[in-house]
């Protein structure tokens, strides 16, 4: 089990039955990065491989 694994499980057990939008989601990551900037990194790769996950798909 990798290290981000606990934080997803808490994730999904504390807000797993919530449905957010993509607009709601992103400015979360805007607020985390404001606060974290040493993860601007992640966040953005997070971000991309999200926004692109159809591409993969199509390709």
């Amino acid at each position: 089990m990798y290290f981000t694994d606990r934080g997803i499980e808490e994730l999904t057990d504390r807000r797993g039955t919530e449905e957010v939008s993509l607009a709601w989601l992103a400015e979360r990551l805007r607020e985390f990065v404001d606060l974290n900037p040493e993860f601007e990194t992640s966040v953005e790769r997070l971000a991309t491989w999200l926004a692109r996950l159809d591409e993969e798909e199509d390709g």
